[in-house]
C-alpha cells in the first residue's frame, strides 16, 4: 500500500493489551500492512503506560521499544515540530499533545493519521485525514 500512515499512541497501546482482543487485531494489522510512523512523543508515551498502567519491567517496555524502533519509521521531535504544533492548536483546538502528533504526522507527509481520540473524518491542511480504524469494528 502506498498510503503513509501514522499511528497515534492510543493505537500502538492496544498491541499489548490483553483485554481488547478485537483492537488488538485492528492494530496489528495496521503495522503488518504498512510500514507505520511514529514520533520520539508515541514511543514516550507508550513506555509509560506499559510502566505505569501494564506494570511491566523496564526491560520488557525496552524490547517493546526495540519491536516499534524495527516496525515503523521513527520521526524525531524538533523545534520545528513544537512550533507547528502550537499552530495546530490554535487553529484545530485540538490539546497540544495531540497538535504534536498531528504536526509529525504532516511533516512526515503522511496521508492518514490513525487515532481513537480525533475526529473520525476531520482532514486536517487538506491534505492529513484523521481516521479511527475501530469504527464499524469494534463499535458503532
Amino acid at each position: 500500500m502506498n498510503d503513509r500512515i501514522f499511528l497515534d499512541t492510543n493505537i500502538l497501546i492496544y498491541l499489548y493489551s490483553e483485554d481488547e482482543i478485537e483492537k488488538r487485531e485492528v492494530s496489528q494489522k495496521l503495522i503488518d500492512n504498512y510500514v507505520p510512523l511514529i514520533s520520539t512523543q508515541v514511543i514516550n508515551e507508550l513506555s509509560n503506560v506499559m510502566i505505569k498502567k501494564f506494570n511491566l519491567t523496564p526491560t520488557t517496555v525496552s524490547q517493546i521499544v526495540e519491536e516499534l524502533a524495527d516496525s515503523c519509521i521513527v520521526n524525531m521531535i524538533t523545534i520545528k515540530t513544537i512550533q507547528n504544533a502550537i499552530k495546530l492548536v490554535e487553529t484545530y483546538k485540538y490539546s497540544y499533545y495531540d497538535s504534536l502528533i498531528i504536526a509529525s504526522a504532516l511533516e512526515n507527509k503522511c496521508d492518514k493519521i490513525y487515532s481513537e481520540d480525533m475526529q473520525h473524518g476531520q482532514i486536517i491542511k487538506g491534505q492529513l485525514e484523521i481516521l479511527n480504524p475501530f469504527i464499524g469494528i469494534c463499535y458503532p
